[in-house]
């Protein structure tokens, strides 16, 4: 956390998922998922300054994003309406996250107003309850709040801490924003992979290994955006590689950052993106108890 002019800023880490199954469809159209949500050193900011008239208010534009739409805000109004808070806020999102990118920069902007808000408005709920509100904003914000890398079922909301091999990722970032809602609508989605049995994965001894794996909305996705195809084709000449949720993003996992940076500095000019390290825990994790 840092602080100027009255404001406190608050990172909200991205995440990839380390694999990404779709086993089944709710009738209500939701889809069943497994996953495993890791957090990277790269993240948005979002700064906060407590206000005393119950006003939420989003300070700065954002490109696409109307106040109203923006999960940090909502995620402050639910936090307000759940707990009866008579405090508002001022908020600042400072993005560095590609949106649409499939790295939860949307969820974890709320999951940040969800846990910096609940610290600094004193409503005290805690983690499970933060969780819950927060699968009312989006599906993968309950993972956020939970704050550990961690394997999730259901649409996402089911979490068990999990541990992953130390890693660097070298992500590139297609000059496209992927829509969820078409990649889960399409006719050519896989949505019957095998379940994995989550004991496999709790073991005391086991760790996600340091390579991605399957990502079933890939082939969706590769499909219909060149761009997509484009980098991933080119980061798989180096390195065992997948796309995060449901694009645009694609990574590769380095033992080091050296290698990372290594691979990166080969990139074609017409390529961004970013190496950031993997984290064991959201930075706030502390900010709700368990």
């Amino acid at each position: 956390m840092s602080q100027r002019n009255g404001f406190a800023y608050f990172p909200a880490p991205a995440k990839l998922n380390l694999m990404l199954h779709v086993v089944g469809r709710r009738e209500d159209g939701y889809h069943l998922l497994q996953t495993v949500f890791r957090f990277i050193d790269h993240a948005d900011s979002i700064g906060l300054a407590v206000r005393q008239d119950r006003k939420i208010v989003r300070i700065n534009d954002l490109p696409g994003v109307p106040m109203a739409a923006d999960l940090a805000v909502r995620a402050a109004l639910a936090l307000q309406t759940a707990t009866g808070c008579s405090l508002g806020a001022d908020i600042e999102v400072i993005k560095r996250i590609p949106q649409g990118g499939g790295l939860g920069g949307g969820s974890s902007d709320a999951a940040t107003v969800l846990l910096a808000l609940n610290h600094l408005w004193r409503t005290g709920l805690s983690r499970q309850r933060l969780q819950t509100l927060g699968l009312t904003l989006g599906a993968d914000v309950p993972a956020f709040v939970f704050g550990e890398t961690a394997f999730a079922g259901g649409v996402g909301e089911e979490l068990t801490p999990v541990a992953a091999e130390p890693a660097w990722y070298l992500v590139l970032v297609p000059p496209i924003s992927v829509p969820t809602r078409e990649v889960f609508a399409a006719t050519d989605l896989t949505r019957d992979s095998p379940a994995a049995k989550i004991g496999g994965f709790a073991e005391p001894h086991f760790r996600f290994p340091l390579a991605p794996g399957r990502n079933d909305l890939e082939p969706v996705v590769v499909a219909r955006f060149a761009e997509v195809h484009e980098h991933l084709s080119w980061l798989r000449q180096h390195a065992v590689s997948a796309m995060s949720g449901s694009g645009a993003c694609v990574f590769a996992a380095f033992a080091n950052e050296a290698d990372a940076r290594a691979v990166f500095a080969l990139r074609p000019a017409s390529m961004q993106g970013f190496v950031a390290v993997g984290l064991d825990r959201h930075p706030l994790h502390a900010f709700a108890d368990s």
